[in-house]
C-alpha cells in the first residue's frame, strides 16, 4: 500500500518556507538600507551636498498638519496671484478701464472690451452675493467711446507726427547723364 502524505507536514513545510521568504525579504531590504547609506556616505565625502540652496534653514512646514492644498497656496504666495472677490475684481477693473482702452488702436475693440465689462458687471448682479457688495455700474458704451476718442484725438494733437521717409529712387528710374 502506498502511504498517503500527511497534510501537517506539508503545511509545516509551507510555514517554514514562508519563513525563510520573510526572513530573505528583511535581510534584502537591510542591505538596501545599507547601500542607499553608503551611497549617501560617498556623495558626502565628494562635496555633493556642500553650498546646496536652503543649507541650514529650516525646512519648511515640517512640524505643521498636512494641508491638502498646500501646493495652490504656495502657488499663489510665490506668483503673488491676486483673487479677488467678483465685487472687487469689478470695481478695480472699472478703475483701470480708461487707461486699458487708450491701448487700444482701433474703435471695433474699443467698443468690444466695453460691451465685455458691461456684461461681466450685469453677470455679477444677477449671481449670490459673495464678498462686499457690488457697487459697480456699467458704463453707457457712446460716452465711453466718445471719450475714448477725444482722448485718443488729444493725445495725437500733442504728439508730432513722424517725418516722411525720404523718397528713394529705384536704380533703374535713374537717368542717365
Amino acid at each position: 500500500m502506498s502511504e498517503q502524505p500527511d497534510p501537517r507536514d506539508s503545511a509545516v513545510e509551507a510555514a517554514e518556507r514562508r519563513a525563510a521568504e520573510q526572513k530573505a525579504a528583511r535581510a534584502r531590504i537591510e542591505q538596501q538600507h545599507t547601500w542607499v547609506d553608503l551611497q549617501v556616505r560617498r556623495a558626502m565625502e565628494r562635496g555633493e551636498f556642500d553650498n546646496l540652496r536652503g543649507a541650514g534653514k529650516p525646512i519648511e512646514g515640517l512640524g505643521e498638519a498636512h494641508d491638502p492644498d498646500w501646493w495652490v497656496k504656495r502657488l499663489v504666495e510665490r506668483e503673488q496671484i491676486t483673487v479677488l472677490p467678483p465685487a472687487l475684481q469689478l470695481r478695480k477693473d472699472d478703475a483701470a478701464l480708461d487707461a486699458h482702452l487708450d491701448t487700444l488702436v482701433s474703435e471695433r475693440e474699443a467698443r468690444a472690451f466695453v460691451e465685455d465689462f458691461n456684461a461681466r458687471v450685469i453677470r455679477a448682479r444677477y449671481t449670490p452675493v459673495d464678498g462686499p457688495p457690488l457697487i459697480t455700474m456699467p458704463r453707457d458704451v457712446d460716452t465711453t467711446i466718445e471719450a475714448w476718442r477725444e482722448r485718443r484725438a488729444a493725445r495725437r494733437r500733442t504728439t508730432p507726427a513722424p517725418p516722411e521717409p525720404e523718397r528713394r529712387h529705384r536704380w533703374w528710374r535713374r537717368r542717365r547723364t
